[in-house]
């Protein structure tokens, strides 16, 4: 895949994301597609296949009354884009033992994303 092409698709996803359009982030996955969120070298969230996906960022879509990521810096190596993300968020909901709704917070991390047939196929996001 041409780089435009691959940082095009990634865009795509991060604007669906934005906007809580699971189905629109959905449409730029392999049927296969793997998530997986790893925070401080522990992998806390993984799903394979767009059914699990689409159940997590359900769940996800309710903790959050806002949330945005802004890609940073792109590096492209082959079927890989690596995406450097500046996020912010709003909890819509208290969480255990943490933070109450209506916190805001802000992270930095980084989304590296393998792509096959122009379309998404590993999605994993550091932080």
């Amino acid at each position: 895949m041409e780089n435009r092409a691959a940082i095009s698709l990634v865009e795509k996803y991060v604007e669906a994301y934005n906007a809580f359009d699971i189905e629109g982030m959905l449409l730029l996955m392999q049927e296969k597609i793997v998530f997986r969120n790893i925070s401080n070298g522990v992998v806390n969230a993984e799903t394979e296949g767009k059914d699990a996906f689409r159940e997590l960022a359900g769940q996800s879509k309710k903790l959050f009354s806002l949330r945005c990521q802004t890609i940073t810096d792109y590096t492209v190596k082959g079927d890989r884009v690596e995406v450097e993300i500046d996020y912010e968020g709003t909890l819509a909901a208290d969480l255990p033992h943490g933070p109450k709704a209506g916190e805001k917070f802000a992270l930095k991390g980084k989304s590296v994303f393998t792509i096959e047939d122009g379309k998404l196929l590993v999605i994993e996001d550091y932080s």
